[in-house]
């Protein structure tokens, strides 16, 4: 499968103004995938031959179980385990440790690099696009690390500003989880034992989950 991440809507994705865009992003190109590979690659012999070396990590067997039939995954699992037979098992060298090997998120990261420069790109070459991003609520720990890296796609002249803004959508929510955190943890303090008012702090922990891992619980 080729992927034509060029179809990937970042302007449209950017508009709901909720959560991480990049995320959206990533949640875009990961659902597509799963898709396929529930779907038409299992006729793709190619693509099946590097799902059998490579396998699946268990978030995206859960993800797989969820949009394909059992039978496409046991299909899946039943040549994947095939393959791990043939190539036989061997021990572990001393400063190795296991890790899981996963078509999914090989292929995702390869994308999300691609992404997070037209990103930039789009930055770049729309002032439009520049407010639509800089109105987003936040942009999550990783996946600011990954534009910063991008930055360098951008012209040097609004390099500056590109950063500045990625940064401080990055710091303003890190500093409101912060302070929720405190919050939440303060509410369990028995000089707070007649105090109901939880603020915007009930789900702090979830959100802190989701803001350092771009996953959410």
């Amino acid at each position: 499968m080729r992927d034509d991440i060029t179809s990937i809507p970042i302007s449209e994705v950017f508009e709901p103004k909720d959560g991480c865009p990049v995320c959206r992003l990533r949640d875009m190109l990961e659902e597509r995938s799963i898709k396929y590979i529930t779907g038409a690659a299992m006729m793709e012999p190619d693509v099946r031959i590097e799902t059998n070396k490579q396998g699946f990590c268990r978030f995206h067997y859960g993800e797989m179980m969820k949009v394909g039939k059992k039978l496409t995954v046991a299909l899946i699992l039943q040549s994947h385990l095939a393959q791990v037979a043939k190539d036989g098992i061997a021990p572990l060298g001393k400063k190795e440790i296991i890790k899981e090997s996963c078509f999914v998120c090989n292929k995702l990261e390869r994308n999300m690099q691609q992404i997070v420069q037209n990103v930039c790109l789009l930055w770049d070459r729309e002032k439009e696009f520049r407010n639509l991003y800089s109105e987003q609520p936040f942009i999550c720990l990783n996946h600011c690390r990954m534009l910063l890296s991008a930055a360098d796609k951008i012209a040097k002249k609004d390099r500056r500003d590109f950063i500045k803004v990625t940064r401080s959508l990055t710091e303003k929510q890190m500093v409101d989880l912060a302070n929720d955190l405190q919050h939440f943890c303060d509410m369990f303090d028995y000089h707070n034992s007649d105090n109901n008012d939880w603020g915007t702090s009930k789900d702090v922990v979830e959100r802190t989950v989701g803001y350092l891992t771009t996953r959410d619980m």
